[in-house]
C-alpha cells in the first residue's frame, strides 16, 4: 500500500498535469503564459462583453413591448442577460475577495 503523502507529492500531480495536457491537445502553463492575454485584458473583455449582452437584451425587451420580436426570442434574451449577470456579480466577488487578502497581507 502506498502512503498519502506519495499520492500527493508535488511531483507527482506535476506529471499528472502535463499528462492531462498532452492528451487533450491543450497548451500547457508554459505556452500559454507568454502568449496569452494579461489579466487587465480579460477582465475588460469580459466587461465589454457583458455590457454588449446587456444593451442586446434591452433592446429585444424593448422589441418585444412593440411587437417587433416574438415572446420565445425575448425569453432567451431575458435569461442570457441574468446569466450575464450571475457571472459578473461572482467576477466581482472574487476581485473584491482577492483585494481583501491582499489588504490583509503583513508588509
Amino acid at each position: 500500500m502506498t502512503e498519502f503523502s506519495s499520492i500527493l507529492s508535488t511531483s507527482n500531480v506535476r506529471g499528472a498535469y502535463r499528462s492531462s495536457q498532452e492528451l487533450s491537445g491543450l497548451p500547457g502553463p508554459a505556452k500559454a503564459a507568454g502568449e496569452g492575454e494579461s489579466f487587465s485584458d480579460m477582465l475588460r473583455g469580459a466587461t465589454t462583453n457583458a455590457v454588449e449582452t446587456i444593451r442586446e437584451a434591452e433592446t429585444v425587451a424593448q422589441k418585444g413591448l412593440t411587437g417587433e420580436v416574438g415572446t420565445q426570442r425575448v425569453v432567451e434574451a431575458t435569461l442570457e442577460l441574468e446569466s450575464t449577470v450571475k457571472m459578473m456579480v461572482s467576477m466581482r466577488d472574487k476581485v473584491v475577495e482577492a483585494y481583501q487578502e491582499i489588504m490583509r497581507m503583513p508588509l
